[in-house]
């Protein structure tokens, strides 16, 4: 593969997921349980990756999970993730998660959850493998770039941080 891939518009890649929650997504308080909610966002950004990057993607890192509010079972949840950034390899991929009760069309959906992923783009023998660039072209995807950008700042700092305070 081409060390210079032609970059990708978010668009490209942006992906929606859903779930009908039922009992078998329940925690013991009744609501769907936040672990279910992380694979779903996990999926979809999964898939955002392997769109963007055109091929095998993993999991490097779950940045960031905020659960704003509790999912109740027989609500709908909805995901809507696209790539905020893109490097050599990686790319940190954002998620909302969105509910809405089963019955009712007319209530609108709430904002339940947000995350941001790192995924990291392999080839066949696991190793990182080049990602396209990303083509950001309206303002609030170059925020969402911008943010991204100060996100992985502080992973590096912290990672240093760390790794510092072992060999000491």
């Amino acid at each position: 593969m081409s060390e210079t891939l032609p970059a990708r518009t978010v668009s490209f890649s942006r992906v929606s997921l859903s779930l009908a929650a039922t009992t078998v997504h329940a925690n013991i308080l009744g609501n769907v349980h936040g672990g279910e909610i992380m694979k779903l966002a996990d999926s979809t950004a999964g898939a955002v990756a392997f769109r963007h990057s055109g091929g095998p993607a993993v999991t490097a890192a779950m940045d960031e999970m905020s659960f704003l509010r509790p999912v109740h079972v027989d609500d709908i949840v909805k995901t809507y993730s696209e790539v905020n950034w893109a490097g050599r390899s990686s790319m940190e991929i954002g998620v909302r998660v969105e509910a809405q009760p089963w019955g009712n069309a007319s209530d609108e959906p709430v904002h339940v959850a947000s995350a941001y992923f790192v995924f990291v783009a392999i080839d066949e023998d696991g190793s990182p493998r080049p990602v396209p660039g990303l083509i950001t072209q309206t303002p609030t995807e170059v925020r969402r770039q911008r943010e991204a950008e100060i996100r992985r700042a502080h992973r590096l700092a912290r990672k240093l941080e760390i790794d510092q305070g072992r060999e000491s």
